[in-house]
């Protein structure tokens, strides 16, 4: 059984969520928390967007806001988000992390710290190496890796940045993602 989904994504990002998250059931346990890097002053269009097309509820992070099941959270522009012992959502201003903020590896690697070998990290899309090195604590730390197929994403750095960080678990194509984490909430793998 699985925790929590993190996930992380950049370049054709609002694509690739379109078809990942309305593929993740009504009754879906587990909360999925994304970066999405986006330019500061960004607006709350992707995360209104989203939650027009998905069955769960979709919304921004909040400081101190506790981290709940069948919840979609996204990282606001402009804060890296981590996560904390007790499972809330803690906001920070500290500089950027391979030029951006939200930096993906913020978030994955607090996540491994708190949900451990309970942990889904997912990297998608993207023209930057963020994620890399986070999706390999929550290897590390005993949680499961996923990246897109390369060959199915708009922007392929950074899918292949993680493939080249390290041995990952499962590379599969954009549309399969979605099904994959179906399964693992109900204690299927693949």
């Amino acid at each position: 059984m699985i925790d929590a989904v993190v996930i992380g994504v950049s370049a054709g990002g609002m694509t690739a969520l379109g078809i990942l998250l309305p593929c993740l059931p009504a009754h879906y346990k587990v909360p999925v928390i994304i970066v999405q890097h986006s330019h500061p002053g960004a607006d709350d269009f992707l995360v209104r967007y989203l939650n027009d097309r998905c069955s769960l509820m979709v919304k921004q992070a909040e400081e101190k806001e506790a981290v709940l099941p069948g919840v979609i959270y996204f990282a606001p522009p402009n804060y890296h988000l981590l996560i904390e012992m007790d499972r809330s959502f803690s906001l920070s201003v500290e500089e950027p992390v391979n030029f951006a903020r939200p930096s993906i590896d913020v978030l994955f690697e607090t996540a491994a710290e708190v949900y451990g070998s309970k942990l889904v990290g997912v990297i998608l899309t993207g023209a930057s190496a963020d994620g890399a090195s986070g999706l390999m604590k929550i290897k590390a730390a005993g949680g499961i890796t996923v990246v897109q197929d390369p060959r199915t994403a708009e922007a392929e750095i950074m899918p292949k940045s993680a493939i080249s960080a390290g041995d990952v678990d499962f590379i599969l194509p954009l549309e399969a993602i979605g099904k994959f984490l179906g399964r693992l909430s109900d204690g299927v793998i693949w």
